[in-house]
């Protein structure tokens, strides 16, 4: 990652009319060959000791001394974007929305054969957050310094960078990163509990101190680890994220003491307040009312069901906003793209439109319809629109450009990401250095050597104007938190909604056996690109 980023509450809205997508919309797009290569592009993200079943052959093992110095084994774990630095923060919330999408969609996922491949991305995940949950009151939050990392262009087998480790503990502490972790930590223990019992169950006990530690011991991360500052800092605080962990907790254990921690705080922590139009690494407010609403439709309110009726009407004023149909919508591109910022925007793509998909499931298993200033909204409005923003990232959009690597026949080539951008040490074991990897590789103008499958880059501007230039890291920098929210709704969109009810406990399929053998990456298909494509533009600001 190379920028940080700020949070605004209310995004002007941009009414438009989006007309005839005639090829793709009678072709379609393959959202198993999608879904098949989301999920491969966390294994080009992996740091140390990569498996004998790893599918991208262009990496190798990278890290294997982090947390030495420190005196703790932090080998593992994911790089956050094209850089080489491990951030905590957002490590851990890409590991609770690839479990939340396992919990909603593990069927479907099943159904496209990638089940195993999705249970390996989490377990690659939490296996490193269990490493740096060090003691119950301790946590490392990041692996490196994002400066120097950034004053160099290596591939992560080369790094010469400092490997140095940072945590926070009750003198310096970090709630919001505390929380995330116990999100993750409990969201992963409901997807593990059918697969490996002894591995769920260790995974609850480490969300539960975590809990406890972030609630306790109360503070901003980054002012404990100063260095993410410039690029993970919290603006929105920490109390989201003690909702939001305590609202996996009970998901996971079914506990009431964190049911009651929701409707107890709802006022002082912000649940019942913040009405949002983004939901992401940062802020999770969204996420947690959402999640809350699942409870109330599940009948699970008892004598908090007026606190979780506001929860409930913060998550429709999201969902409505994003539809265009709220008091304050999300401003949209002319190509009918959600638009929060300049800077990867598709993270807020794929998050809103994650969240709109289970609503949207939510809804039907209730047999309710959403609630908007507008009138009331079908439930299949809201999974139409998400699908509208997941087509558009596969190309029915103004450029058709899909913004997913190796998926379609026109993809960003030049890849903000220090991996792919240099040629694999399997090719040629030259070292590259700190100064010479910008001179020899970021400079160049061809396309990336190594073709990282499956990457979510940054994506257009608010004009749908994208410029493919390894430079472009506003535009052309991939992260895993722009993945993990597209595995669900591409396992939603690809295996359908086979009547299964959203409100009942999570019923997760069995495992197929698997081959053990690698196999290669699969290769760009070529998909149709649309044709002309008219737009009408109506009003303007708000």
């Amino acid at each position: 990652m190379e920028k940080s980023m700020g949070l605004c509450f209310s995004i002007a809205p941009l009414f438009l009319l989006l007309i005839g997508i005639l090829p793709l919309a009678l072709g379609g797009h393959d959202y198993g060959e999608a879904l098949t290569k989301s999920i491969l592009f966390f294994e080009a993200q992996r740091s140390g000791y990569l498996p004998s079943n790893q599918r991208i052959q262009w990496r190798g093992n990278s890290g294997l001394r982090d947390g030495k110095i420190n005196g703790v084994d932090l080998v593992g774990g994911y790089h956050d974007a094209g850089d080489n630095v491990k951030f905590g923060l957002p490590m851990a919330f890409t590991i609770t929305m690839m479990s939340w999408s396992l919990i909603e969609y593990g069927r479907q996922m099943a159904a496209g054969g990638e089940l195993n491949n999705a249970l390996d991305a989490i377990k690659w995940g939490t296996d490193y957050l269990i490493k740096a949950h060090a003691e119950p009151n301790v946590l490392y939050g990041e692996v490196g310094d994002g400066n120097t990392d950034h004053y160099c262009w290596q591939r992560p087998e080369d790094m010469t960078t400092s490997r140095a480790a940072y945590k926070i503990d009750p003198s310096n502490p970090g709630s919001d990163l505390a929380g995330e972790t116990a999100a993750a930590m409990a969201a992963a223990s409901i997807v593990f509990r059918r697969y490996n019992p002894s591995y769920a169950k260790e995974l609850l006990e480490h969300a539960y101190q975590l809990f406890d530690f972030a609630d306790k011991y109360r503070g901003k991360y980054d002012s404990s680890i100063t260095l993410a500052q410039k690029y993970y800092r919290s603006v929105s605080g920490y109390a989201d994220e003690l909702l939001w962990a305590a609202a996996w907790l009970y998901k996971a254990s079914n506990n009431d003491y964190y049911l009651n921690y929701l409707g107890n705080n709802g006022d002082a922590l912000g649940g019942t307040g913040w009405a949002m139009t983004e939901f992401g690494w940062d802020v999770k407010y969204a996420g947690v009312q959402t999640l809350v609403a699942k409870f109330l439709m599940q009948g699970k309110g008892g004598h908090y069901t007026p606190v979780f009726e506001e929860y409930q009407q913060k998550a429709e004023y999201f969902m409505c906003s994003c539809l265009g149909k709220g008091s304050a919508n999300v401003q949209k591109t002319p190509g009918g793209l959600i638009f929060r910022q300049r800077w990867n925007n598709m993270q807020f793509v794929t998050s809103a439109s994650f969240l709109l998909t289970v609503y949207s499931d939510y809804l039907s298993s209730a047999g309710k319809s959403l609630k908007c200033v507008s009138g009331y909204v079908p439930p299949s409005e809201l999974l139409a629109f998400a699908k509208s923003q997941v087509d558009y990232i596969l190309g029915d959009n103004p450029r058709a450009t899909s913004y997913m690597v190796g998926y379609g026949n026109n993809y960003p080539r030049q890849v903000h990401h220090r991996g792919s951008s240099i040629v694999s040490f399997k090719v040629d074991p030259s070292f590259v250095s700190c100064r010479g990897g910008y001179a020899t590789w970021f400079s160049r103008k061809g396309s990336d050597p190594n073709l990282l499958t499956g990457a979510l880059v940054g994506g257009p501007d608010a004009y749908d104007n994208f410029a493919d230039q390894r430079d472009n890291y506003e535009q052309t920098e991939p992260a895993t938190y722009n993945n993990a929210p597209l595995m669900g709704l591409l396992a939603r969109l690809h295996g359908g909604h086979d009547g299964y009810n959203q409100l009942l406990p999570v019923e997760l399929p069995a495992l197929k056996p698997v081959n053990t053998q690698p196999k290669a990456a699969p290769k760009p298909k070529v998909t149709p690109t649309p044709g002309n494509i008219l737009l009408l533009q109506e009003g303007g600001s708000f």
